[in-house]
């Protein structure tokens, strides 16, 4: 199956999005998948997974000061107008 994960060890790596509506969202995502495709960007392009999934995700919505915390968030990759891996990862 395309996109299907191998390996069930989580090798994971904390990114920040911004999203077309303003809000900001920082999580993590797993990068552990099939080969040519276990690096931020190729987790963020893959059109075969129209879904980015956050683990512990803090989202920061436009109009709103309080932010809003989740164990799981699904992202439409449509909806996704630049994403970042944290500075402070190797």
């Amino acid at each position: 199956m395309a996109g299907q994960i191998l390996n069930k060890e989580i090798n994971d790596r904390t990114i920040k999005i911004k999203l077309v509506d303003g809000s900001r969202i920082n999580g993590r995502v797993n990068i552990n998948r099939n080969k040519g495709f276990d690096r931020v960007s190729d987790l963020v392009s893959n059109s075969q997974e129209p879904f980015l999934i956050l683990i512990d995700a803090t989202a920061y919505e436009a109009d709103i000061e309080i932010p809003v915390k989740y164990k799981t968030l699904f992202v439409n990759k449509n909806h996704i107008i630049w994403a970042s891996p944290d500075d402070a990862q190797k």
